[in-house]
């Protein structure tokens, strides 16, 4: 008899939107999920990092660090009085700590794949992958580093950082990325990933990759957001309702640029008041 399928929720960029990642976790709750991976960028962007941080310790097994806990949590971050201090002195000292001791990169088993999450590539957390990558992009996102470490390849690698989930198969490898649960970028709905098979197992087994999106009350998470003052709070409500990313609201770009160029020449050279924060 083959063993029970397990399920594996992956989830990423929650950036503070409180409201999302409770209807997240709800819905996985409805789905009897309990072991959930959390690919980085908890904090930052919305109102309530803090409290996301502390939801996800809670119910997340695994935690991975993203772009925004290493620019945030720096032991040696010096305030520049700009908007980043907002969202850095609302975590607290021991917060900030734990975000910054985070591991790079997690590697597990399932069905016989040996799978990778990380937040943005193997490089770094800070280089980013678009959906438009090219064949060496693609090669190298399984790649060991020296920031992975070393260890057998993995042919699954799954990220975040993006906003934008979408999945490719080829040369006997899966990249998939899991979108966003608190700032989805084209279609604004949080999106999260569920993986199927037999966790643990190194001998080949059913898996499947399941992408979900969960509805959740927008205009309750901006309410919030006014009610804090929170800074640039005009780009995250657009982003929010629209999915338009905030150069591009600037640029008066629709929501399907995002895609391939929202850190283009043009959003770097026409907008350099809006950095490219994800």
């Amino acid at each position: 008899m083959a063993p029970p399928l397990d399920r594996v929720a992956l989830i990423s960029d929650i950036h503070g939107n409180l409201t999302a990642f409770e209807a997240v976790l709800d819905d996985l709750a409805s789905r009897g999920i309990t072991r959930v991976f959390n690919l980085g960028d908890t904090i930052g962007k919305g109102p309530r990092g803090a409290e996301c941080v502390d939801l996800s310790r809670e119910h997340c097994e695994v935690h991975v660090q993203g772009n925004w806990e290493a620019t945030m949590c720096a032991p040696d971050r010096v305030p520049e009085g700009d908007p980043f201090d907002w969202w850095h002195d609302r975590l607290g000292e021991s917060r900030r700590k734990w975000l910054w001791d985070l591991p790079f990169s997690h590697d597990f088993r399932m069905s016989g794949k040996h799978l990778r999450i990380f937040h943005a590539s193997a490089m770094s957390v800070f280089h980013r992958v678009f959906c438009d990558h090219d064949e060496a992009e693609f090669r190298a996102m399984f790649a060991n580093t020296e920031a992975t470490g070393d260890g057998p390849e993995p042919n699954v690698v799954a990220y975040g950082d993006i906003h934008d989930p979408y999945l490719e198969n080829d040369l006997g490898r899966t990249l998939l990325n899991v979108g966003s649960v608190g700032n989805c970028l084209g279609d604004p709905v949080p999106s999260y990933v569920i993986l199927e098979g037999v966790y643990g197992a190194a001998e080949p087994g059913p898996f499947s990759v399941q992408f979900v999106r969960v509805p959740y009350d927008v205009e309750a998470e901006l309410a919030v957001t006014h009610e804090l003052a929170m800074p640039s709070a005009e780009y995250w409500e657009g982003e929010l309702r629209t999915g338009v990313y905030r150069a591009n609201q600037k640029a008066g770009l629709p929501a399907a640029y995002h895609r391939h160029r929202h850190c283009s020449a043009l959003a770097r050279s026409e907008l350099p008041d809006i950095p490219p924060i994800y």
